[in-house]
């Protein structure tokens, strides 16, 4: 979906599709004619740099998609590209430190869009340091290392309400950018098998067994806000919290 080899109407098509939208209700959010809308999609009609990037908006494209979009209609990129460490992401990359260090003695990871290990902070590497090599070696796909049967797996408590909850939020990113890689990884990790109801907690919550203790984390998510770089864009920051006090306690004397 993200190629811009293929024509600009049959992306927006897909995009269309994939947000389950029909041609009306497109028109109608774009304020322009259905007529208009079936034409781009037909190749009747090339979009303007401004009609790609507002029919983006209302499909809530992402960067990177955008980009492809614009590349197919004729168009130049609008959203830069840097890898983390280039001197144009350098602020981003001191908060991202800021954020992962002012997190501990709690554990917090920074992942790109494929959930591939980008930074961790000191309280992260205990809970991984025993896996096999093929799972830590970079870039650690944080996913595949907790649910791999030679993974964390065995050492989550709550495995089967986990694993539901890990695959329900990567199914959310690929209904969202119908990434390829995201989509092989669900298949991957089973997401096409039956999963387990959620438990009881209103938060989701992951229950480590670390040496002779188990330790219980609730997690939140951190993003950089309106991001103009596709790399931020899709960057993320897990920072995992106490679940209870003797968890924080152990964390606290280093586990």
């Amino acid at each position: 979906m993200q190629s811009p080899t293929r024509p600009i109407g049959t992306l927006l098509r897909q995009w269309r599709e994939q947000r389950h939208m029909s041609q009306l209700a497109l028109a109608a959010t774009a304020n322009i004619s259905t007529k208009h809308v079936s034409f781009l999609e037909s190749g009747r009609a090339t979009p303007s740099r401004d009609m790609v990037l507002k029919l983006a908006d209302v499909l809530s494209i992402p960067l990177r998609a955008r980009n492809a979009l614009l590349l197919a209609a004729g168009h130049a990129p609008m959203y830069s590209q840097h890898p983390l460490d280039a001197p144009e992401l350098a602020s981003a990359r001191r908060a991202i430190d800021l954020l992962l260090a002012g997190h501990e003695p709690y554990p917090a990871i920074a992942i790109d869009r494929h959930w591939n290990l980008v930074a961790a902070n000191r309280a992260f590497a205990p809970l991984v340091s025993d896996l096999p090599a093929r799972l830590r070696e970079p870039p650690m796909n944080v996913l595949r290392a907790s649910l791999a049967p030679d993974g964390l797996w065995p050492r989550i408590v709550n495995a089967a309400e986990w694993r539901a909850h890990v695959l329900q939020r990567l199914q959310q990113q690929i209904d969202a950018s119908a990434d390829p890689v995201l989509v092989a990884l669900h298949a991957e990790l089973g997401g096409g098998r039956a999963v387990a109801a959620h438990g009881t907690d209103l938060v989701a919550t992951l229950r480590l067994r670390v040496g002779d203790a188990v330790l219980s984390f609730l997690s939140t998510t951190t993003i950089f806000g309106s991001p103009v770089d596709v790399t931020l864009s899709e960057l993320a920051i897990e920072s995992f919290f106490p679940a209870d006090p003797a968890t924080a306690e152990a964390l606290r004397h280093g586990g």
